[in-house]
């Protein structure tokens, strides 16, 4: 990285921390310190296991880690004092990791590449019946659709608990919806959700007039480092552990924006049953809504489905799948 750059990089991060303090983020938010936040790739091991280090940065003084485990896609942030730490390429990472399901589920991405729209992963693995849902909160002046979870919470209350849900965030909304955003915080809390926290990107740009080839993530002078590095420092802002999963703004990208997610460590999620335009789930379906207010259809289609589903919710027939778990099954060790 040029010394460009590294400056373009610190102004971008204090920028973000300005933002969060001038939006009326809450004290715990603003004492947060991060610097520095920068790709950075090894092998850390931890209580026997080896874990893959994908971000590093200076949080509150200290040198911290954020890590995969690449047998069960799941995220960590370990201080570096507690870890032994090998410094490891990204080439020499894929070699040494080249049988989990983290770099299965890369490589099957990578090929979903060519479509204009839906690249990435789309389906899951489910053991029973049910779905992986996932949320997009795209930019919006609306409040938050909170139906969608209190319906969940209500419907698979004793069933499932925490229900488990994706939520496809953007640095801007997260700007404007402190107060929905500590709500759903309050949910994890009271183990009465669980969120995997998926980037989707800081701006989301669209253009109602653009041609989907140059539009979202695809319009031209796009900051891909910026759109990536900026959402996932501002989860951390907001204490939210960032996952290896992305969302394309629109599901619009091509092969050469999806090589340059991938390069950062973070996989593509698409979906195969986007509701609001009237694809229909099936078992191991990764179910796309909105629910960030502009899409109705799309959050009455699935209060709807629930309804449809109440004898086999309650007979544990149709379950809500982790989005992690999911891939985990998908792309495990016992899949080729």
């Amino acid at each position: 990285m040029n010394r460009y750059n590294i400056i373009v990089n610190r102004l971008t991060i204090c920028v973000i921390i300005c933002c969060f303090i001038f939006f009326g983020a809450n004290i715990s938010i603003a004492q947060q310190v991060i610097k520095d936040y920068t790709i950075y790739n090894g092998v850390a091991k931890l209580k026997g296991e080896e874990l893959l280090v994908i971000r590093k940065m200076q949080k509150n003084g200290q040198l911290v880690y954020l890590a995969v485990n690449p047998q069960t896609l799941s995220t960590a942030l370990l201080s570096a004092s507690t870890v032994t730490f090998k410094p490891m390429n990204w080439q020499a990472a894929k070699i040494y990791f080249q049988q989990t399901a983290y770099f299965k589920a890369c490589t099957a991405a990578a090929r979903q590449a060519l479509a204009l729209q839906d690249a990435g992963v789309t389906h899951g693995f489910p053991k029973d019946k049910g779905i992986t849902l996932t949320i997009d909160l795209c930019p919006s002046h609306k409040p938050l659709d909170r139906i969608i979870f209190t319906y969940l919470i209500k419907e698979f209350a004793k069933i499932e608990q925490p229900v488990p849900v994706a939520l496809s965030i953007t640095g801007r909304w997260m700007l404007t919806h402190t107060d929905d955003l500590n709500w759903l915080k309050e949910l994890v809390a009271k183990r009465e959700i669980e969120i995997t926290w998926i980037n989707h990107s800081f701006n989301h740009h669209v253009s109602p007039k653009a041609p989907l080839k140059t539009n979202f993530l695809l319009e031209p002078g796009t900051d891909m480092n910026f759109e990536i590095l900026g959402t996932e420092l501002a989860m951390l802002q907001h204490d939210l552990i960032p996952s290896v999963f992305f969302r394309f703004p629109g599901l619009v990208s091509d092969q050469q924006v999806v090589d340059k997610v991938l390069a950062y460590g973070i996989i593509p999620i698409g979906s195969d049953a986007w509701l609001a335009k009237g694809q229909k789930p099936g078992s191991g379906s990764i179910v796309l809504i909105h629910g960030n207010g502009n899409e109705p259809v799309g959050v009455a289609d699935f209060i709807k489905l629930l309804k449809s589903k109440t004898a086999e919710v309650t007979s544990k027939q149709w379950l809500m799948y982790d989005l992690t778990e999911s891939l985990e099954d998908e792309f495990g060790n016992d899949k080729s």
